[in-house]
């Protein structure tokens, strides 16, 4: 059993937790600087680094949050992502390395009592599938939700349409493997580099428009830049040297 504060790479091997978060926050920083040069840069660059924002955004926050209670408590909680670059299709990417903490609520919520509902009249595979499109029709709607109170703009409901697209492609994805079996199944490292470019492609087309056509990621931008300003304030009292 692996230890909790280590994660496993596709080659295997066992890297301290801490020691990629260290990586991801030093990425993180970088991409915060790259935005100083984004007049100069392609727009699917841009839109790549949004991506990747995002997804470090979100872990070392959380990862920052968990602090409290690992240090005063001695818990060790869950981790939100199981590094989902390393995803090896989208059944993966989505159930079992992006937002666990979110999957783990919308299992017993929403997918499991749709197909229990379905089982009987469609049979178990298609129940299987009715369970996952609506997860994953849920999901989109609270996502909507959550950005009308951070733009206070009419919802447009393209998030809704991004997760449904996800939730059918994923199921097709499903059906596919289960009908070729594993002797026509792509590797691992292919299927997995075609689900993240199918991932940023459909998320720059319904994911992230909303959010920039009301300016939140100019906001996001300024205030990731102003926190990594005050880090390297409290570095240098600390008297270390920072570039």
């Amino acid at each position: 059993m692996l230890n909790p504060q280590t994660s496993v790479t596709k080659a295997g091997s066992r890297v301290p937790r801490s020691v990629l978060m260290a990586i991801k926050v030093i990425l993180l920083a970088l991409i915060v600087k790259a935005y100083e040069y984004r007049p100069y840069l392609p727009s699917y660059t841009t839109l790549l680094l949004y991506c990747c924002h995002m997804y470090l955004g979100i872990e070392i926050t959380l990862a920052l949050a968990a602090l409290p209670a690992q240090t005063l408590l001695g818990f060790e909680l869950e981790p939100q992502f199981n590094e989902p670059y390393l995803t090896t299709s989208l059944q993966d990417f989505w159930g079992r390395r992006w937002n666990l903490i979110v999957s783990s609520i919308l299992k017993p919520t929403a997918f499991h009592p749709v197909r229990s509902l379905f089982c009987l009249i469609l049979g178990p595979k298609w129940a299987h599938l009715a369970g996952v499109l609506w997860a994953f029709t849920v999901s989109g709607l609270m996502h909507d939700a959550m950005y009308y109170y951070i733009t206070r703009a009419r919802p447009t409901w393209e998030v809704t349409i991004f997760f449904v697209l996800q939730g059918v492609c994923t199921a097709v994805e499903m059906a596919v493997k289960r009908e070729v079996g594993e002797k026509w199944r792509l590797s691992g490292a292919v299927s997995g580099g075609l689900a993240l470019g199918f991932l940023i492609v459909t998320g720059n087309w319904l994911f992230f428009p909303q959010l920039l056509r009301n300016g939140v990621h100019e906001k996001t931008i300024k205030e990731y830049a102003i926190m990594v300003d005050f880090i390297k304030k409290i570095v240098r009292l600390c008297g270390w040297r920072v570039i």
